[in-house]
């Protein structure tokens, strides 16, 4: 039979057949065959395994938060949220699944959260367990949303939602810059009944998003990818549930006032 790999036809053609003199194994040689280990097949990622990244990365989030707030570090808040935000641009464009990469974004939302957490409290007492409460909530509503097909991710609805999310990410851009020469910017903060809606529209798009981590979840474990992908999911779940938590805890302190 007739090969059609150039380097493999040589010899193979015409009759003509390639000779090689192999050598008696020797003892030792069959011993380091039988002592040499098996071969192990890469680890695909299962739904475990992102259960398991994503509880070490809301771990180390809860441990530095409880820091930041118990010792009232709220001047590492700013810090928090700066190095934090550097880190989830690396991972995001570089689709790193680093686990000290991922782990250090974690601790950073963990001081900012804390920091942050503390000033709201201090100001609208019970707010931060009424927040984390409704985090969760949210987010268990969409899990159940997304197990039973109620909203399907199709092309066009994640090309709608990253229309939405670039949009509000725009305005959130806008409003801040404006605020640094006119008070209250765009009013998208200032409590009244703009804010509201901005908060609410932003807590919608933070829900939804985790749709798409659910699909991306998914598609990822029946495709086979590598076991280290689990971080690289488990990021952005936790990208999600820090932004879900701000906005809820914003709306909360709109009320409260």
């Amino acid at each position: 039979m007739n090969s059609n790999n150039p380097v493999l036809s040589r010899g193979f053609g015409q009759g003509q057949y390639a000779t090689f003199n192999t050598p008696t194994p020797q003892a030792s040689d069959l011993q380091g065959m039988y002592d040499r280990p098996a071969y192990a097949p890469p680890r695909y990622m299962t739904l475990d395994d992102v259960v398991m990244r994503t509880a070490a990365c809301l771990g180390v989030l809860i441990a530095t938060g409880a820091v930041a707030y118990a010792l009232e570090l709220g001047a590492l808040a700013l810090v928090g949220a700066l190095v934090g935000f550097v880190l989830a641009l690396v991972i995001s464009f570089r689709q790193s699944t680093n686990p000290a990469l991922i782990l250090a974004y974690s601790a950073c939302e963990g001081l900012f959260l804390g920091g942050i957490s503390r000033l709201f409290e201090d100001r609208y007492s019970g707010i931060v367990i009424q927040a984390v409460v409704g985090t969760a909530a949210v987010f268990g509503g969409m899990l159940v949303v997304y197990k039973t097909g109620a909203i399907r991710v199709t092309p066009k609805f994640t090309r709608w939602l990253l229309g939405a999310l670039i949009g509000v990410v725009g305005l959130m851009l806008v409003n801040l810059v404006v605020s640094l020469f006119t008070e209250n910017g765009l009013h998208l903060r200032d409590g009244g009944p703009l804010a509201i809606v901005f908060s609410l529209v932003c807590i919608g798009i933070a829900a939804l998003t985790f749709l798409l981590d659910f699909d991306l979840i998914d598609q990822a474990i029946r495709r086979g990818a590598p076991e280290r992908f689990a971080w690289y999911a488990a990021f952005g779940l936790v990208v999600g549930l820090v932004w879900l938590y701000l906005e809820i805890l914003r709306l909360l302190s709109y009320f409260r006032d």
